[in-house]
């Protein structure tokens, strides 16, 4: 087995890219969402598979908002501080999983993501 470095097409790069990209809304309000979208239509042209990934991806920022505000709202019944536990854990491992696998060359459909974009 070899240990050369091979090197990693661009589109998988640009993948990765847009699936850490969700991790800018800790920087800068709203552009956790901004930035994918930028990213998905600006280079979906010329790098095909980024059509799929952006798809993905906004659709787990969609099911993140969805899921956090019916958490918040079962905050009042105690079970919403364990979920926004939870929320908060998926939305740092899931998008750095999701990374890992677009340099990889791999499409990974978030778990618990529901498909709004198809």
């Amino acid at each position: 087995m070899s240990n050369e470095i091979r090197p990693v097409p661009q589109g998988n790069q640009w993948a990765m890219f847009l699936h850490l990209s969700v991790f800018a809304a800790y920087i800068v309000p709203l552009a956790g969402v901004i930035a994918p979208i930028l990213i998905w239509q600006l280079k979906k042209a010329e790098f095909p598979e980024i059509d799929a990934h952006g798809k993905t991806v906004m659709n787990f920022i969609i099911s993140m908002i969805i899921y956090s505000l019916i958490s918040w709202l079962l905050v009042f019944v105690l079970v919403g501080l364990v979920l926004l536990v939870v929320l908060a854990i998926v939305g740092i491992v899931f998008p750095i999983i999701g990374a890992l696998k677009a340099n990889q060359g791999e499409l990974w459909r978030y778990p618990l993501m529901i498909a709004f974009l198809k």
